[in-house]
C-alpha cells in the first residue's frame, strides 16, 4: 500500500514559479516511476514529467525547460519545479507512483494551479 499527498498548488500571476511536492508513505520500496500529469478544464489528463527508478527524467514537449522534476529518496518526496509559468499550465496536477505490485499505480489527490493572465 502506498499513500500520495500533495502540496504547493495555488495562484500565481504568469512568469512566476511554484515548486509541487508529492510525499509518499507506505511501501516505498514498491515505488519504481514517479510522474506528475495534470488536467485542465475540458481536457484530458495529460502527462507532464517523468521519473524514473534509475533517475532518468522526461519531460511533455509543452514544459521542456520550463519545468524540473526531481526526487528525495531520503524524503521520499517528489517535485516538480514549475518556473515561467503560462495560463496554458493551469488544471489540476496529478502525483503518480507506478508500483511493482498491485495495484501497480497509484495516484494523489490532486493540486490545483491556477496561472492568471
Amino acid at each position: 500500500q502506498v499513500q500520495l499527498v500533495e502540496s504547493g498548488g495555488g495562484l500565481v500571476q504568469a512568469g512566476g514559479s511554484l515548486r509541487l511536492s508529492c510525499a509518499a508513505s507506505g511501501s516505498i520500496s514498491s515505488i519504481t516511476t514517479m510522474a506528475w500529469y495534470r488536467q485542465a478544464p475540458g481536457n484530458k489528463r495529460e502527462l507532464v514529467a517523468k521519473i524514473t527508478n534509475t533517475g532518468g527524467t522526461n519531460y511533455a514537449d509543452s514544459v521542456k525547460g520550463r519545468f524540473t522534476i526531481s526526487r528525495d529518496n531520503a524524503k521520499n518526496t517528489v517535485y516538480l519545479q514549475m518556473n515561467s509559468l503560462k495560463p496554458d499550465d493551469t488544471g489540476v496536477y496529478y502525483c503518480n507512483a507506478i508500483l511493482k505490485v498491485a495495484p501497480y499505480s497509484c495516484w494523489g489527490q490532486g493540486t490545483q494551479v491556477t496561472v492568471s493572465s
